[in-house]
Parts: C-alpha cells; structure tokens; sequence
C-alpha cells in the first residue's frame, strides 16, 4: 500500500511538471525499508532510522527527510495515520562558497586542457576540454547542460537552443563570436573522428559522456594548472558557472533600473527558477555586495540632496 502510495504521489508531482528523478528512488527505497518493518503508514519513527541509514551527511539526511515529509503531508490529506517528520523546513542548509577563477587561472586551465596526455582510442580528449571548459566559463551553462548538447541544438547566428534541463525549461543561449569561431573549430576536428552519435561532446568510445569522466578529468586539469592548491576543498566545475555569474553582475550598471533589467536578463540567460537563486550570488562575493552597497549610498545621498 505505501509503495503504491509512493508512486501515485511521484505520479500526480510529475504530471506538473516535475521530473523528481532522486526523490523517485529515494522514496521508493523508504517505502520498501517502511514496509519491510511492517508500516503500512508513514512513520516518524521509520523515516529517522531510514535516513540515519543511508545518508552519509547532515544535507543529504535533511533533503530525505524533507521529501518524505512532502509525501506524508501529502497522505496526511487522505489519511491522519500518516505521521509527518519534522525537517526544519524554515532551516537551509549553507551553500559552500563558490570558487570565482581569475582570468589568469581559466587561460592556465585551457592550456592544461591543451596538453592533456594523448590517449590512441580518444584523440579528441585534448580538443574536448579545451572546448568544453570555455563553453562553459563562457556561457554559464550546467555541466548537465553542455554535455547533454546535440548537433541540432547548435542554432544559426550563434545560439544554443539548450532542451528540457533543471527545471524541465528550455531556452536559448547566445554566444560570442569567439566562442562560436572555437565552436566551430572544435567541430570540425570532431567531424574526423566521431561516429554516428550527435552528441557534442563524446567519450572515448564515442558515446555521450559521462559527469565521472569529466569531473575526474577536470580535477587532473586542475593540478597541471596549478588551479586551487592552497584551499582545503577543491574547486569544482560547476564554480565555471559561478564565475560567469560573477563577472555578468560585475559589468552591471548600478542604477535601480539597470539592476532589475540585469538581474532578469541574467536569471533568464543562466536558466534559474527563481530570481533569488540569481541573488545568491551578491551573497556570496563581497566584493559585488560592497560595489552594490557603494552604488546605493550614492543613490540615497542623491535623492536626499
């Protein structure tokens, strides 16, 4: 009955619009455990242990339980014998601070990229990075979304129609005219060797590639570069998108509405849900707040005088 539960409740949230891939799996290993002790019901008591169980961190116990608590206030509608778990739902977790690379380390990375080892069954591994790591600090685009990029998707006039991602959206992406010069390169050496799969970016067997590869990949970039070494966590790829956010707002006009225009255009461009995870990145460089708090003295001591 509870798995049955489970998948009318996946079933109704993906009919609008969600895709719930994680939380899918999750609760259908909750409501196998849940069942296997006898529950016929959630249980707070079951949902703790779950969890306990199979999480590793405080974040990863945190998001379980608060989609277990989702599915049981869900069922708590129909059925007061579901018991919904407390999961400080007003308590977010901090998001690390992202790693903003300067413009020195992005050339010292794409030159590492460029003189990747060569490997006989991928002689494309040196063009790929290099290629993918400027799409990426370029464009701002998920890793899930350059590595998920088909030929057909390389629009005229320079543009990425970018499909179906995070938030089950699709949008368009401009580039500049350098990249697409760099684009267009790459796909021309891509042309010699790449079989009959349309993905942009292959691995060495010429299927789509896979996030493993890429990250491991990245993280040997990084070290050749010299990128990171004094910080006790490593940078990530995903900092890439950080970075291209940061620099966007940087070159922003500090007139009130300037920012909004900017603020819209940038959470439009990166694919954001929600203006406030566009915000997110005032919050986590000081520097941009500093330049932004300046900007509003100014303002208000004008408008006063």
């Amino acid at each position: 009955m509870l798995i049955d539960d489970v998948d009318r409740y996946i079933e109704l949230r993906r009919s609008l619009g969600f895709k719930l891939a994680k939380t899918a799996r999750h609760l259908a290993a909750f409501a196998r455990y849940a069942v296997d002790r006898g529950d016929t019901h959630v249980r707070r008591e079951t949902a703790i242990a779950w969890v306990a169980a199979v999480s590793s961190t405080p974040r990863s116990r945190q998001r379980r339980l608060r989609e277990i608590a989702h599915l049981a206030r869900f069922l708590y509608a129909e059925d007061r014998k579901h018991e919904v778990p407390h999961h400080h739902p007003n308590r977010t977790a901090a998001r690390p601070a992202p790693y903003i690379y300067t413009p020195e380390e992005l050339a010292r990375m794409l030159d590492a990229a460029g003189n990747l080892r060569r490997q006989k069954p991928s002689p494309l591994r040196r063009h790929i990075y290099v290629m993918l790591i400027g799409l990426l600090a370029s464009t701002g685009l998920r890793i899930s979304e350059a590595l998920n990029l088909r030929l057909d998707d390389l629009l005229p006039d320079g543009v990425l129609l970018i499909r179906q991602t995070k938030f089950n959206k699709s949008r368009l992406v401009p580039m500049h005219a350098s990249v697409v010069d760099a684009l267009q390169a790459y796909l021309k050496v891509r042309r010699r060797f790449a079989g009959m799969d349309d993905h942009v970016f292959l691995s060495v067997d010429g299927k789509p590639m896979g996030h493993r590869t890429v990250h491991g990949n990245f993280g040997v970039i990084l070290r050749k570069a010299g990128v990171g070494r004094d910080r006790s966590r490593r940078p990530r790829i995903h900092d890439l998108r950080h970075t291209f956010a940061t620099r966007v707002l940087e070159q922003c006009a500090m007139r009130r509405d300037d920012v909004a225009r900017d603020f819209v255009a940038l959470a439009t461009y990166l694919g954001h849900a929600h203006i406030r995870n566009t915000y997110w990145y005032l919050e986590s460089t000081p520097d941009l707040m500093a330049d932004i708090a300046g900007a509003a003295e100014a303002f208000v001591a004008g408008e006063v005088a």
